[in-house]
């Protein structure tokens, strides 16, 4: 099961994370569990992740083909969530895959995690 972790934290802690999981990495010697996290440094970027949640549940539920049949599902302006898709893209909660069906270029969002888990220890 693929779990992503969001935290708030500083950006002193989340270079020392860093630096503490490329330690670990370089010692083991073998298979490594895989470990997603996204680590916010700015209170308005984790309050907007928070507030949008629901659009990851959706495409999680509901497996939309595009973007467009998305924003028909939650009733939203289809660039108001363009602008969303694309915030949760960079921050790697999503993945967006691009196809062309009969010359149109279609965007699928995707969440690869079957669970989210807040880690605000470092608040």
């Amino acid at each position: 099961m693929k779990k992503l972790y969001i935290s708030l934290k500083s950006p002193t802690e989340a270079l020392k994370d860093f630096g503490k999981a490329l330690k670990n990495a370089r010692e083991v010697k073998g298979r490594v569990t895989p470990h997603y996290e996204i680590a916010f440094d700015n209170k308005n970027d984790f309050n907007r992740f928070v507030k949008n949640i629901f659009i990851l549940m959706c495409i999680q539920s509901f497996n939309p083909k595009s973007v467009y049949e998305l924003a028909k599902i939650i009733d939203m302006d289809q660039s108001n969530l363009n602008k969303l898709i694309n915030f949760f893209e960079e921050l790697g909660a999503i993945k967006v895959e691009e196809r062309k069906i009969q010359g149109r270029l279609v965007r699928t969002p995707l969440v690869e995690y079957e669970k989210i888990e807040f880690d605000l220890k470092a608040a």
